[in-house]
């Protein structure tokens, strides 16, 4: 009971946290004419709450392995409160930049929620639970749905209004009904937990994060601007589609940690960049083409949701008593991946008046991703086949 009581309102706390870390996006075209701003400025505007919410996935990571999940998340959301509040009385561009910047500790919460929920359950489920568990980016799907038509009937303000009261009301919910695991271990020192950077497999798996999370991100936070861009959509009409990509690239999620626990992450992985790589190059090509733009966004968006599941199948096999710190270190990677292609892709529209660039940017990437993966299995293929060869010798 207790097991299901912490994943159920642990998701549910994600979900809200995520909705405030994804507030800025589909508001981004009414901000931008606001503040009258640039197509950099706007970019940054987007990418400045994935920033400070990638880089404190790794202490909160840690701090929750520590102290707990319970009142960790149930601080940070209070925490929260704060800048979304001031968001709405924001009445300049430095003002909600820097609102911004502290509403990206909704972010956070990632790594707190999963490193909460990991405590519960043991290893051999742990990667379609944790997939479970990541269906708290819902949220970025629900702000894309619902912010453009609350601030089109009520107005900008009453959108952070509105997210403050729900984050206050899941704090209260979240630390009456919750309990941290008793199978919690022993607190671990900074400096055990920072040991993790040492292990070869926390960067690999951060490299494939920072591809599959932080293309999730990148498209859910900058998908609108390129539907209103691109297509002239309204913005009630990307912040639908946009929803539509995170709802898809979220739900599947489980079913990537399902199929790692039985055909394990690497098969699943090579699919995933694979496909990812043909769909950058397509879109990259045929960028204008609404009806190939849609399908191959859709299909990215269940690549990239498998992605996030199979690597995070992998988290607690590698430090099983430092799972918070892993969960920190790869999260982070994740969110920083979806902090940079936004900016990147304001420069490249700026610079070139297209945005066919960063798409082929983002195929090269993948394809490392596919070489990394491979040159890490190879080692091990070999030093088997030399063993044989000295046996049969």
């Amino acid at each position: 009971m207790n097991q299901s009581k912490a994943l159920v309102l642990s998701t549910l706390a994600m979900t809200v946290s995520f909705m405030i870390w994804s507030v800025i996006s589909p508001i981004a075209g009414q901000l931008q004419q606001l503040f009258n701003l640039t197509t950099l400025e706007k970019s940054i505007l987007i990418s400045t709450p994935v920033l400070l919410g990638s880089i404190m996935r790794i202490p909160m990571g840690i701090v929750t392995d520590r102290y707990g999940g319970r009142k960790v998340f149930t601080l940070t959301m209070l925490f929260l409160i704060v800048p979304v509040v001031a968001a709405g009385l924001a009445d300049s561009y430095e003002w909600m930049l820097i609102c911004a910047l502290f509403i990206g500790m909704a972010g956070s919460t990632f790594a707190i929620s999963l490193t909460f929920v990991s405590k519960w359950y043991p290893p051999h489920k742990q990667g379609f639970i944790l997939g479970i568990a990541g269906l708290g980016n819902l949220g970025s799907a629900a702000a894309n749905f619902l912010v453009p038509a609350i601030a089109s009937n009520y107005g900008i303000r009453s959108v952070f209004f509105c997210l403050a009261v729900a984050i206050a009301i899941m704090a209260l919910v979240f630390y009456r009904f919750t309990k941290d695991s008793p199978n919690r271990t022993e607190p671990k020192t900074l400096r055990q937990s920072l040991s993790v950077m040492k292990e070869k497999s926390t960067w690999h798996l951060s490299i494939f994060y920072f591809l599959t999370f932080g293309g999730f991100v990148a498209f859910s936070v900058y998908l609108p601007t390129l539907l209103i861009d691109l297509f002239q959509l309204s913005a009630i009409e990307a912040g639908v589609r946009t929803a539509g990509f995170v709802l898809a690239a979220t739900l599947i999620r489980p079913a990537g940690g399902y199929l790692a626990d039985r055909f394990g992450s690497k098969k699943v992985l090579t699919i995933v960049f694979i496909g990812v790589i043909a769909g950058a190059i397509i879109l990259s090509i045929a960028l204008g083409q609404f009806v190939i733009f849609s399908a191959i966004c859709l299909m990215l968006s269940l690549l990239l949701g498998l992605g996030n599941g199979a690597v995070f199948k992998m988290v607690p096999e590698v430090s099983s008593g430092n799972t918070g710190a892993v969960t920190g270190f790869v999260g982070a990677a994740g969110g920083i991946g979806g902090f940079f292609p936004p900016i990147v892709l304001g420069m490249v529209k700026d610079t070139t008046g297209e945005y066919n660039i960063g798409f082929i940017m983002m195929a090269i990437f993948a394809l490392a991703c596919l070489i990394i993966q491979y040159s890490v299995a190879r080692p091990k293929r070999l030093e088997v086949k030399n063993r044989i060869e000295e046996y049969t010798a």
